[in-house]
């Protein structure tokens, strides 16, 4: 040891500090952007950013409302949320999706979606060894969650039946980044093939309310999973529709085991929506004259850049739902984002969502109306 006579502390020499023990995780995809970013930001008139699916659009007056009236709440919220909260979550999926038969218990609040997707293969047990699989196209959050909890991913095409040791098969209609709807055919012989290898089915269903030339189906819709949910789950969120991603407010529903499993998990981690969002959550799921309003403003926008991106030269596949164009320049994902940076326009590539997205870009609805008026401007010079 080494004597500091300065500070009078003592330094230890001749050891280092030991390896992080954390999980191997892919870079965070955005962070690649940031030299497509500063080029789009360079743009005299501003940057037009489609790249990420955040609302810009104001909270609706009445989900503000509610959090105010909620403010109030000094002592803890209770993990499984209000009793009207999940009771009106059922009634919401009958009213609008057509869902019957969910009992108001299997009902669950999550701290938004994304940390539900990251956590769920480890609320679940799943462990180093088991296969998580998930689409051939995904939202990046599927894979770090097999990451968080040591298990091998597997890409399966759509139709594509998991490898026996699955534990856990995330389905997303529509899918995130493309759009793609897919038939209750299809759905049910997902569910069937996950059952026979006895996975748990998550189907991530945040942009259900989002149908434009099909109507998505929940994978709760007894044409899907049967007249009992067993082992699956459907993951929802009001970041879209409501608004609400800066609330943080989603929730989890489908087999009363599993979600009764995931509520006693959440308890003794903590992971609790505070009680005043609750409140503007239960508000939410009441009304569906804002939820209208916000899908016509997406409907305006993704008709104005879809004219748009064809009359520049582009390619729309699927799309036919969701908060996305899935678009194709006819060349690899990152030259095509760059030429767009250099009309101001940030977008996020394919190659985020999986390999055979290489020749895509996914763009975002989710900017102003003004921004996206600048926006088809641009794409016609």
């Amino acid at each position: 040891m080494s004597v500091d006579g300065l500070s009078g502390g003592v330094a230890v020499t001749g050891q280092s500090s030991p390896e992080p023990r954390g999980p191997r995780l892919p870079e965070f995809p955005w962070d690649s952007l940031a030299s497509a970013g500063e080029l789009a930001r360079s743009h005299p008139d501003g940057v037009v950013n489609l790249s990420v699916g955040t609302p810009v659009d104001s909270v609706p007056p009445v989900l503000r409302e509610a959090l105010a009236a909620g403010a109030d709440s000094p002592g803890y919220p209770a993990t499984h949320g209000t009793a009207e909260l999940r009771s009106t979550a059922v009634e919401t999926l009958r009213r609008r999706h057509g869902v019957t038969g969910l009992d108001p218990e299997a009902v669950l609040p999550t701290v938004g979606s994304k940390e539900f997707v990251a956590w769920l293969p480890t609320l679940l047990g799943v462990r180093p060894g088991d296969v998580v699989a998930i689409p051939e196209l995904a939202y990046p959050t599927y894979e770090v969650g097999a990451r968080l909890a040591g298990a091998e991913i597997v890409r399966l095409a759509p139709g594509q039946a998991p490898p026996t040791g699955t534990a856990l098969v995330w389905l997303n209609s529509p899918s995130n980044p493309t759009g793609r709807v897919d038939s209750v055919a299809t759905m049910a012989e997902s569910v069937r093939a996950a059952r026979e290898v006895g996975a748990v089915v998550a189907s991530d269903e945040c942009y259900l309310d989002l149908g434009w030339r099909n109507r998505p189906v929940s994978v709760l819709d007894r044409a899907v999973s049967g007249e009992r949910p067993d082992g699956v789950l459907a993951v929802h969120s009001l970041s879209k529709t409501s608004n609400f991603a800066g609330y943080r407010a989603g929730f989890v529903t489908g087999d009363p085991r599993l979600v009764g499993n995931l509520l006693e998990v959440r308890k003794h981690a903590g992971m609790i929506m505070p009680r005043p969002v609750q409140e503007a959550m239960t508000a939410a799921l009441g009304d569906d004259e804002h939820v209208r309003q916000q899908y016509e403003r997406y409907r305006a926008r993704r008709e104005r850049l879809w004219s748009a991106l064809e009359g520049a030269g582009f390619r729309i596949d699927h799309s036919e739902a969701g908060l996305y164009l899935w678009a194709s320049g006819g060349t690899d994902a990152w030259s095509t984002v760059d030429w767009l940076a250099r009309r101001g326009i940030l977008v996020a590539p394919g190659t985020f969502y999986g390999p055979s997205g290489e020749q895509h870009v996914r763009v975002a609805l989710t900017a102003s109306d003004e921004r996206v008026e600048t926006a088809t401007r641009r794409l016609a010079e």
